[in-house]
């Protein structure tokens, strides 16, 4: 397969934009020399396992994730980017004091907290990590919320409705559905489309089983972990993620989500060129099921080393059991029950590629498996099958 290579890139923020919480050296150096779904998949690595923010939190967080300028609301559906339409605003937020007790029956009332990628589509219930996630939740009119409901976004020729901002619900204009959908201003397109690609690379593990709760998610959704979304739907992201590119808005956001809040970072805004890696014409198609297994497993004074898997769904991490009597003794580990580290069990995570021994027995055989598993706790599951790796090693004397 052939893979486009690329460096990392830390981008430099000028004109005394504050540098607090910008990339973190080295935080994408898992991702480098990847496309294509190794790619999604290294950086869903990279991402995963964030602070999880309450969904009564939010109301503060966006205080600082959506404030304007001039402290007031920023909102994708009832604002526009640059805080003013010819001048005159149809209408400005002020935090707290227009924050939504009940829902309205008009615009321009008060704001609320917006799934950009619906709750209905994921089976979401309060709690859930995904349902309070800030990289797809963000403050929307109340009004103009409940008028976008759980439909899908897309493009709209002919519209039924249209907000004072110039946001639109109507039937779908773009190939391949047809459907109501909900077109945002054009300078928040680029906005909601990472914002998506976030949502497909951060919970790469449980969007294939999303396609079927909600019959608009079903429209969007392929019901798999790579490409996730169906074809009509992904050239339009790709599509918008172009035409709207990155906005000094969107990085001060990233900055600010990572620094204060989750303390993960969505990749396409500090890699806008992932997308077109992992989705577009420079992206390699593969199988998205992992099959291949580490490589020149090999030991050295009980220093073992090894070339991490490759190819679709990456392991999070190996154990690697010891024996002193053979391999047969070696049982393998059961799904849900986590193995702790002690002299003869080791757990390694993914990228480190080595792990070391120590306290062994002098003059003696040791053997070893090792068994690459993704999650943790009671949601751990090991690879017990087809060719497990195995070495021994003799201690010296």
């Amino acid at each position: 397969m052939m893979n486009r290579f690329f460096g990392v890139c830390v981008f430099l923020l000028l004109g005394g934009v504050s540098v607090v919480g910008q990339i973190p050296f080295g935080y994408y150096n898992g991702a480098a020399g990847l496309s294509g779904a190794p790619l999604k998949s290294a950086l869903s690595h990279i991402i995963r396992g964030h602070t999880k923010v309450s969904y009564d939190n939010l109301w503060t967080a966006f205080y600082t994730t959506d404030d304007k300028p001039d402290g007031t609301v920023w909102d994708f559906y009832s604002d526009i980017q640059d805080g003013s339409l010819n001048g005159n605003p149809p209408y400005v937020f002020v935090f707290g004091t227009n924050q939504c007790a009940t829902t309205p029956g008009y615009e321009g009332a008060c704001y609320n907290r917006e799934h950009s990628f619906p709750k209905s589509w994921m089976g979401s219930i309060e709690g859930d990590t995904m349902y309070s996630d800030l990289f797809h939740l963000c403050p929307t009119d109340s009004y103009v919320n409940t008028r976008r409901n759980n439909y899908p976004f897309g493009t709209v020729s002919a519209p039924t409705w249209v907000s004072q901002n110039g946001s639109k619900l109507g039937p779908c204009s773009a190939a391949g559905y047809t459907g109501v959908v909900f077109e945002p201003r054009d300078e928040f397109k680029g906005d909601l489309a990472r914002n998506y690609f976030y949502m497909a690379t951060r919970y790469e593990r449980r969007i294939a089983a999303w396609e079927t709760l909600d019959p608009y998610g079903d429209a969007v959704l392929d019901g798999s972990s790579y490409p996730c979304f169906e074809n009509w739907f992904k050239n339009m992201l790709l599509a918008w993620n172009t035409a709207d590119p990155v906005s000094q808005k969107e990085i001060n956001r990233n900055n600010t989500v990572y620094a204060s809040f989750q303390h993960n970072r969505n990749p396409f805004i500090d890699h806008p060129e992932y997308v077109d890696f992992i989705w577009g014409s420079s992206s390699t198609v593969i199988l998205p099921e992992p099959t291949n297994e580490a490589i020149d497993f090999s030991a050295h004074n009980i220093k073992l080393q090894w070339t991490d898997a490759t190819g679709g769904l990456l392991p999070d991490g190996y154990l690697i059991h010891a024996s002193i009597i053979g391999f047969s003794d070696i049982q393998a580990p059961v799904d849900g029950v986590s193995v702790p580290n002690d002299p003869v069990n080791m757990n390694v995570l993914y990228g480190v590629k080595e792990v070391l021994f120590k306290n062994l027995l002098h003059d003696t055989y040791y053997y070893f498996k090792m068994f690459p598993f993704s999650g943790t706790g009671e949601s751990i599951n090991y690879k017990t099958d087809g060719d497990i790796k195995q070495v021994m090693m003799k201690t010296g004397l």
